[in-house]
C-alpha cells in the first residue's frame, strides 16, 4: 500500500514475537499529515496506563495548512484494542524484557488509520550483529544475481 510507514528500527533492535493490529486515536489534521507520509518513529514505544494502552513519542508532523486547530506534532495518542488483548499485553509486560513498539501504520480498506504494533524482547549485541551479517550476505547475493 502507497501509504504505508515502517518502524525498521524496530526489527533491528526487539525480536518481535507476537504482532496486534490497533486503531488508534487521532484528530483531522493527523490523518492527513499521515496521508502525506510526515510520520517518525524515532524512540517511539507503547505503556499501559490506568488498563488503556498508549503509544508515546509517535512524531506525526503539523499539517502544512492546518489552522489555529492544528495537531500538536508529539503527544500520547491512544491505542483500540479488545479488552482480552489489552489483559494478554498487560500480563506479558509484567515479564521482564517484554515491551511494544510501533512497528506499522496504515491505512486499512475503510480508510482508517491502523497501527501494527509488536510485542518484542530486546535483542542483545550480538544478536544486532548477526543481523546486520545477514542483511549484508542478502545484498551480496542479490548483487550477484542481478
Amino acid at each position: 500500500m502507497a501509504n504505508e510507514m515502517n518502524n525498521r528500527q524496530a526489527y533491528f533492535n526487539y525480536n518481535i514475537e507476537d504482532k496486534y493490529v490497533a486503531g488508534i486515536v487521532l484528530m483531522g489534521t493527523e490523518v492527513k499529515s499521515i496521508r502525506g507520509g510526515k510520520l517518525s518513529f524515532n524512540d517511539s514505544f507503547c505503556l499501559f496506563d490506568k488498563g488503556e494502552l498508549w503509544v508515546r513519542a509517535l512524531y506525526i508532523a503539523e499539517y502544512a495548512l492546518g489552522t489555529s486547530h492544528n495537531h500538536i506534532a508529539v503527544h500520547d495518542r491512544k491505542l483500540l484494542l479488545a479488552k482480552r488483548e489489552l489483559k494478554k499485553l498487560e500480563n506479558k509486560l509484567k515479564d521482564k524484557g517484554y515491551t511494544i513498539v510501533p512497528l506499522k501504520v496504515f491505512f486499512n480498506e475503510k480508510n482508517l488509520v491502523k497501527v501494527e504494533i509488536g510485542l518484542g524482547r530486546g535483542k542483545k549485541l550480538h544478536d544486532k550483529r548477526e543481523s546486520i551479517r545477514e542483511r549484508d550476505t542478502e545484498r551480496e547475493i542479490k548483487r550477484y544475481l542481478k
